[in-house]
């Protein structure tokens, strides 16, 4: 609606997490820095937290475009599920499918697919995000699930990502040996002042703007203060802001503009202090049905908007690894082809070597076949002289129209000798 009015190529504040638009903050650096220790070094466990907002599932999708194909993920969204079930939807994100609800059963079907992958080379990876949302005896599946590893490495990594309170969680005594396996962990802090202007220049940068004074300092003052630092609200504020602008027909987002903005956005219920929200008992003005209505009117708009935004991150993390596993897919059968080609050329080889060393014996024999047939002619003529019968007629086979008429041939001293050597 209004890049083309600013000059963007898309709209640069997008909710739907963009490895492409990520910032890189201090803090994010240093989060990526840690997950990509934790990675590398196979450590069993690693935790990820930080407020709603703060682009932990964009940070580590940035980190996983950049992953070694080695590594298979598996990523679940879903947390709101029973303590057994847990090992069947891990099965599912690693499409292996399940053998129905007996636990035992999917257990070994999971460690022998650990198994199978550790043989051919590759590193299974679980991803748990909104892990604040599973119940202490899930958490402590997912701790049984660290015990499938051979006599030097871990079968499966476990990356947990979650909200602030998941930390709180794991401190519970009743899950010691959880917190005590996690070896890697960061929160991820929100953006500082300074940070929120260089975020959203480079939010503008990443969609093409050519220019850098599209808000001014002042209104970037305010969604700071606003956000608390945290990005989604700063995307809000500012996508909202933009739609402002462009229905006013005016080039910059000044303060009175993004104070306009905040006010209406804080009215509608969907950002307070830093955090974007949806109030179900929100009730704005003096209380009429009207206002009623329309606030939840907009409070289930919001609430859809969050759920299509829910659901675009989880195809975009199907689709990156439906595109990484059909990449797998044909570095393999470039692989199977080149072995194949390599094979055939080692058979050719061989046969060329063969049919060498063959000729070369033929042509030998040649030889001396033509070495025997000059002394067997050389003694037939001495014969002829000392006989006078001639052994080599012109042609030893005359045909006639009717018959063949064959020269009998006579048993001489030299045909003797001939016969003798047979």
């Amino acid at each position: 609606m209004y890049a083309s009015f600013f000059g963007f190529l898309e709209k640069p504040f997008n909710i739907i997490p963009n490895p492409a638009y990520l910032y890189p903050s201090s803090k994010h650096r240093m989060a990526i820095t840690y997950l990509q220790y934790g990675l590398s070094e196979n450590i069993g466990f690693i935790l990820l937290t930080g407020e709603i907002g703060i682009g932990k599932t964009t940070l580590v999708r940035h980190m996983l475009a950049d992953l070694n194909a080695k590594i298979e993920v598996a990523v679940l969204f879903n947390t709101n599920f029973a303590a057994e079930d847990l090992v069947k939807y891990v099965l599912r994100e690693f499409e292996v499918e399940p053998a129905g609800s007996d636990k035992s059963a999917n257990m070994d079907k999971l460690n022998s697919f650990l198994i199978h992958s550790y043989s051919r080379g590759k590193r299974p990876l679980l991803i748990i995000d909104e892990a604040q949302n599973l119940s202490l005896e899930a958490l402590e599946e997912v701790r049984m699930l660290s015990n499938l590893q051979t006599d030097r490495d871990s079968l499966l990594q476990i990356m947990l990502i979650g909200q602030p309170e998941l930390r709180m969680r794991i401190r519970d005594p009743r899950l010691a040996q959880l917190a005590q396996r996690i070896a890697v962990s960061y929160h991820l802090s929100p953006l500082s002042a300074d940070e929120t202007k260089e975020y959203i220049r480079h939010r503008l940068r990443s969609a093409g703007s050519l220019r850098d004074d599209i808000f001014t300092s002042e209104a970037m003052d305010l969604v700071h203060a606003k956000s608390k630092g945290i990005p989604r609200t700063i995307n809000i504020l500012c996508d909202a802001a933009l739609v402002y602008a462009y229905a006013d027909e005016v080039p910059t987002v000044d303060q009175h503009l993004m104070k306009q903005t905040i006010e209406d956005r804080e009215e509608e219920g969907v950002v307070r202090d830093g955090a974007v929200w949806v109030d179900p008992e929100a009730v704005s003005g003096n209380g009429s049905g009207n206002a009623k209505g329309s606030q939840e009117a907009m409070n289930r708009i919001f609430s859809l908007e969050s759920r299509v935004a829910e659901i675009a991150v989880q195809l975009n993390w199907q689709l990156s690894e439906m595109q990484a596993r059909l990449d797998e897919g044909k570095d393999g059968v470039v692989q199977k082809l080149t072995e194949l080609l390599s094979h055939e050329r080692k058979k050719s080889d061989k046969l060329l070597m063969k049919f060498s060393h063959y000729r070369l014996k033929s042509r030998k024999m040649s030889g001396e076949h033509r070495e025997i047939a000059g002394s067997i002619t050389q003694e037939a003529k001495t014969d002829t002289a000392e006989t006078g019968e001639n052994y080599f007629p012109a042609s030893s086979h005359e045909q006639h129209e009717d018959d063949v008429h064959v020269h009998p041939v006579p048993r001489t001293g030299f045909f003797r000798r001939l016969l003798g050597r047979a």
